[in-house]
């Protein structure tokens, strides 16, 4: 369960939620320019782009959630059981990549959402586990740049790529779904509502927020669509563009023991990140640790070899704070 979205205006903030039962190890991890990731089935650049996001790292290898490369172009895996299927192999001429190896070939190759879109429509996922022991996560991805979002969805028939003009993305059931489940809530607005049901009637909101009456408030993956498109579509936009990501993103995170997998346990937004595409910078907060913190591409060597790890916090970094002795 994870929830996916894109602020274009002024460049890209690309945030989301990871909502997830258990750790995956993850940290944040800098991949630099000069880093040669070894594909199993394909061939690596000469020349790579640097790459920042949150992965688990197997074997030196960082294995990524969601990343922005040096460009600006960000893209994300989030779950999607039942639906994502994976070839044995790829027909002559296509390219076979295992699903973890989808973000770092994009990322390390191209620039914008089009070229991105060019290399997928050649691209055949293939069910290649990166060790045995290892089971492959069934994912689909979006992908966005300060213009462009689209979504990209490994089903029998191939790889299936659609332009995202909501710049939303949750889990099940496939992405054509929760664009047509948007035409139920088109009356849904903002705004101080009207009386539009009976006009003879003296009717008149007692409360503030009733243009929203219908929102669905759940954590179901088509819900979250809905309210993270709402949010987003609706979210007034200023100098604090990365706090509102932030609060779009808490509107549909998932308090730990309010949804419960099939076997019991407690799936919960582990972390929310948002990436600046513009500035190379991610930022993220976990569940334990409400302060924001942030690595910035620039400040690091992105010329390097081996990827950067930063440990995540653990436990509340709490401001006590005291009077002053002038007042």
């Amino acid at each position: 369960m994870c929830t996916c979205i894109a602020m274009q205006g002024k460049g890209l903030l690309f945030g989301r939620n990871m909502d997830i039962e258990y750790s995956f190890g993850e940290r944040v991890v800098l991949r630099p320019r000069g880093f040669r990731q070894e594909y199993k089935r394909a061939e690596s650049p000469e020349k790579a782009y640097a790459m920042v996001g949150m992965a688990a790292l197997e074997s030196g290898v960082p294995l990524y959630a969601e990343a922005c490369n040096e460009k600006g172009l960000c893209m994300a895996s989030l779950n999607f059981p039942g639906n994502a299927y994976y070839f044995p192999s790829g027909n002559s001429g296509e390219i076979e990549l295992a699903p973890y190896e989808l973000i770092p070939y994009i990322l390390e190759r191209c620039e914008t959402v089009l070229q991105a879109e060019m290399l997928l429509k050649k691209v055949c996922v293939v069910a290649v586990p990166f060790r045995e022991g290892l089971p492959l996560a069934p994912l689909h991805w979006m992908i966005a740049d300060e213009r462009d979002c689209l979504v990209a969805e490994p089903m029998r028939s191939g790889l299936r790529i659609y332009k995202n003009p909501v710049k939303v993305l949750t889990n099940n059931p496939p992405f054509p779904y929760h664009m047509e489940r948007l035409n139920d809530f088109l009356n849904l607005k903002a705004d101080y509502p009207e009386n539009t049901m009976a006009k003879e009637l003296q009717l008149s909101p007692n409360s503030q927020g009733m243009g929203g009456i219908g929102l669905p408030g759940d954590a179901s993956s088509s819900s979250r669509f809905v309210r993270s498109a709402f949010f987003l579509h609706n979210s007034v936009k200023g100098e604090d563009e990365l706090s509102q990501v932030f609060h779009i993103l808490s509107g549909v995170e998932m308090v730990r023991g309010s949804v419960r997998t099939r076997e019991g346990r407690s799936d919960t937004t582990t972390y929310s990140c948002c990436m600046d595409a513009s500035n190379g910078i991610y930022y993220y907060k976990v569940y334990t640790n409400h302060r924001i913190h942030a690595v910035d591409m620039s400040l690091e060597n992105l010329d390097g070899e081996k990827p950067l790890c930063f440990p995540l916090p653990k436990g509340e970094d709490i401001l006590f704070q005291r009077t002053s002795t002038d007042q």
